[in-house]
């Protein structure tokens, strides 16, 4: 009874949050440049995210130097809340699926601060995120992609797709991974899950346990040598984490 309380205010104060900033936000942007818009939207979505973190009672172990160079950067999926961990501590742009654009609050939030939506059944889709993702690469910010393509709560990472790594070495960029899990399984969005009965059920307790880890940076005219050494060290380290967290019990 508790925890639904803990989830259900936490969900009304996030709602709320988000709602009074972004309004405000929409109603600036008509006396605002493209170009400031974009930036204001940024400083928007760190600021929303940094708060949101701490209303939601995230807290996140970190393992691993940040990177100091922009690159494409590759992680391991469990949950929508993946970006919004990673974000709250670089500078990056997400890629993310369409359907999150049309979910309330996230969706527009999404939008503004930049994330690229990409249909993964449209090839014309795909084609227009690629030539986003080389746009905003050579502003000198990261790309964060799940080359996964899905949420899951298995031991380690399922097949990558290939394209990110191939794109990687067209653009000569670096690929940076990394390795972000849940102490809680539930936590991960997975099969059925919809956005409130999800939230409810992970924020109902005091905090939210993350661990997360940047690797250095790979850099490679191979893809099949990034996407194999990605999820190498993807996968040792979820193994490791899940260890870790089973020898505290």
């Amino acid at each position: 009874m508790l925890s639904l309380l803990l989830s259900f205010t936490r969900l009304i104060v996030f709602i709320v949050f988000v709602s009074f900033f972004s309004i405000i936000f929409y109603f600036m942007s008509f006396f605002w440049s493209e170009e400031t818009n974009t930036k204001k939207a940024l400083v928007l979505r760190d600021f929303l995210i940094k708060v949101s973190n701490v209303i939601l009672g995230m807290r996140t172990i970190v393992y691993g130097e940040k990177p100091t160079v922009q690159g494409l950067i590759v992680a391991n999926h469990r949950s929508y809340l993946d970006p919004i961990v990673i974000v709250n501590l670089i500078h990056a742009y997400p890629v993310g699926k369409i359907e999150v654009a049309s979910w309330p609050l996230i969706g527009y939030i999404c939008k503004i601060s930049g994330v690229l939506f990409v249909d993964r059944k449209c090839s014309k889709s795909r084609q227009n995120t690629a030539e986003n993702i080389r746009e905003i690469l050579s502003k000198g910010y990261s790309i964060i992609n799940f080359p996964e393509g899905t949420t899951h709560d298995l031991p380690t990472t399922v097949a990558f797709n290939y394209g990110s790594f191939v794109m990687a070495t067209k653009i000569e960029s670096a690929v940076i991974p990394i390795a972000i899990d849940y102490k809680e399984k539930t936590d991960a969005f997975i099969g059925n899950d919809t956005f409130i009965p999800h939230f409810l059920k992970c924020f109902g307790k005091p905090t939210t346990e993350i661990k997360i880890t940047f690797f250095p940076p790979i850099y490679s005219e191979d893809a099949t040598y990034l996407l194999n050494t990605s999820k190498d060290m993807i996968d040792k380290e979820l193994i490791r984490y899940r260890k870790d967290w089973d020898n505290e019990n």
